[in-house]
């Protein structure tokens, strides 16, 4: 499969702050009193992810103001209308966003809280452009990963603060590629055994990364990009931790680090089909592979499977 341009949303507000996702783009809009206003435009079949947290802000609203989306709150989904505010602080778990088409989601959060996440993530997004300057695929490939193990995240009882180090954990896990000499990275031959073992250093080298990082929450990330690996059956790297040893952020990002690896052309082989990719998974259940990961990604697989707007599943398909 030949690898999409990443999608960025048209629209922008000329004069104001304005975040790159690759899920589209957030345009930080004046601040009402101690609220923070934003305007997220997304392309469609982006997603978004909201966790309320009373630690962080008490405000925290989404007003869809023009295009189809989605709204999914504890396996529960259905359509929002033109108007329509979500509260994040009227729900429980997560809460995930998906644009069917164009959208623009209008959002109010506690300002000191919102404009300094704006401003980290802001910092976080150009690291992640500059590993797209070094391998494009990894780029897409990163947050193809971002939204499988948001995905899988969901179906355990995790607590709400980790959602966010599962995101950007995912989101990073390949970082330490950025150290890789491109002529490995992008070898279209069998890797050397000197060469398998630079490569291999890239979860270390991307866990160093992100332990000395700016953005200090990030740091927690870490164990996930360090971990993600290792083997069920202790064969993995770089430490050989087995089974309950392995953090579950990890081997959420381990089976669908995988599966996206099998499912997409690399420089070194075509994309398998995605019902072949599946019952490889099931097939090292236990051995490469946490079992309970397996059984939740083929449950979010089969769940996701022709429903509109899910693109991380068409890109699989196509």
């Amino acid at each position: 499969m030949k690898e999409k341009k990443r999608k960025v949303a048209p629209k922008k507000k000329s004069g104001r702050p304005v975040l790159y996702l690759s899920s589209g783009t957030v345009t930080l809009m004046e601040k009402r009193q101690t609220i923070a206003e934003a305007i997220f435009a997304l392309p469609p079949g982006g997603s978004f992810c909201a966790q309320y947290n009373p630690e962080h802000t008490k405000v925290e609203q989404y007003t869809l103001i023009s295009g189809t989306m989605d709204y999914e709150h504890e396996g529960s989904r259905r359509r929002m209308a033109i108007g329509e505010t979500i509260d994040a602080s009227q729900h429980t778990k997560v809460i995930t966003f998906y644009a069917l088409t164009e959208a623009e989601v209008v959002i109010h959060m506690d300002a000191p809280f919102y404009e300094k996440n704006f401003f980290e993530m802001q910092l976080l997004q150009s690291e992640m452009d500059a590993v797209a300057q070094v391998d494009g695929y990894t780029y897409q490939h990163c947050d193809r990963i971002r939204q499988y193990a948001i995905e899988v995240w969901k179906k355990f009882d995790r607590p709400a603060a980790s959602l966010k180090l599962m995101r950007w954990g995912a989101y990073f896990h390949d970082l330490g590629k950025l150290a890789i000499p491109p002529a490995i990275l992008n070898k279209p031959g069998k890797l050397t055994p000197a060469e398998w073992d630079i490569m291999k250093s890239h979860s270390q080298r991307g866990a160093d990364m992100l332990r000395n990082h700016p953005v200090e929450w990030l740091r927690e990330a870490a164990y996930i990009v360090e971990q993600h690996h290792e083997r069920f059956d202790g064969k993995g790297y770089p430490y050989g931790l087995k089974g309950e040893e392995i953090s579950l952020e990890a081997a959420i990002v381990s089976v669908v680090d995988a599966f996206d690896a099998m499912t997409t052309d690399r420089v070194y082989k075509k994309a398998t089909p995605v019902e072949v990719a599946l019952e490889e998974l099931l097939k090292e259940k236990g051995k490469q592979f946490n079992p309970a990961v397996v059984d939740a990604f083929v449950e979010v697989i089969a769940e996701k499977k022709g429903e509109i707007g899910w693109t991380m599943f068409e890109q699989c398909e196509s």
